[in-house]
């Protein structure tokens, strides 16, 4: 592991030596059934146990979705801690897809539930909502720079629903997402190699996946999930100095194609995030190194590394 103290320094040091994936471990019941799992706590033990076998030690991000965890309860909280520290043991950086977003001390809290080193939920980097604007994420950002961790602030999400609210147009003219992409831009000033602070961009933006695709996703998954045509890929990156997490990769549609058509001139900074199409060729921990060698390859392929 690279000495650096800083999120963004560690990620992009670790994303070269290992490659950009980041996997995610969600025990979600539908995968959950792929496996011959229950869907209960010792059925997602062994499944989010089985991914960090697999993938801790060949990928430089591990990203659980807490939610996943917390349906279990207290014992699911304290699998999520054992996830987050397996994976941190075995070299990945931990990020916590949280979304969280609140104001004044309720926002703290949040920030020291994650960010502070001495929290058994401790990770590397959260993911977090500016939309009750980017300044209420303030606590969080200076926690975050304090002991050395990132943030990834939601701006355009793969979800369809999003676009009415984070592509609505400012009184300045800029959208909603462009003006959250510069205000935590902001935050990185001219941090080298690279800010901590990064955004969350959507892999299927301005894509369409096919009506027969959905179908596909859906009879394999047992997840509705619709990727719209968005031709309103307008956002300037050209300055943009943080990680930009990329969802809706795989099972949403996104290909690693589509990382240069979203991000352009940023997409060295691009982490892009698998779930389900890693989780898929389960439970046989060597079916699923294969297809982590097999994405860690075509990734660095479409990013030119």
């Amino acid at each position: 592991m690279p000495t650096n103290k800083d999120f963004g320094s560690r990620a992009h040091h670790l994303s070269q030596v290992r490659g950009p994936l980041c996997a995610g471990i969600d025990p979600h019941g539908a995968l959950l059934q792929h496996w011959g799992l229950d869907d209960d706590l010792a059925g997602a033990e062994r499944f989010a146990m089985t991914l960090v076998e697999a993938a801790a030690e060949s990928c430089a991000f591990i990203k659980p979705q807490s939610a996943f965890y917390e349906r279990f309860g207290s014992g699911g909280i304290a699998l999520l801690e054992r996830v987050i520290a397996e994976s941190r043991r075995a070299g990945a950086l931990v990020i916590l897809d949280v979304k969280r977003g609140d104001i004044g001390s309720t926002m703290a809290a949040y920030a020291q539930a994650y960010l502070d080193p001495a929290s058994p939920l401790a990770v590397d980097a959260i993911t977090v909502s500016p939309f009750l604007g980017t300044g209420s994420l303030q606590p969080a950002f200076d926690l975050a720079g304090a002991h050395g961790k990132g943030l990834f602030v939601l701006a355009r999400t793969s979800n369809p629903e999003g676009k009415q609210v984070q592509m609505a147009k400012r009184r300045d003219g800029k959208s909603v997402a462009q003006g959250i992409i510069d205000e935590v831009n902001e935050q990185n000033g001219d941090a080298e190699p690279m800010g901590s602070f990064g955004i969350v961009m959507g892999a299927t933006i301005g894509a369409c996946a096919s009506e027969g695709e959905a179908r596909l996703r859906e009879s394999t998954y047992g997840i509705t999930h619709t990727t719209v045509r968005q031709r309103d890929t307008a956002h300037d990156l050209s300055q943009f100095n943080g990680p930009i997490l990329v969802p809706g990769m795989g099972a949403q549609g996104g290909r690693p194609s589509d990382l240069p058509r979203v991000l352009g001139a940023a997409t060295n900074f691009a982490i892009p995030s698998y779930s389900r199409q890693i989780a898929q060729p389960g439970p046989a921990v060597a079916s699923i190194r294969t297809a982590v060698e097999a994405l860690q390859e075509e990734c660095r392929a479409a990013m030119g590394e």
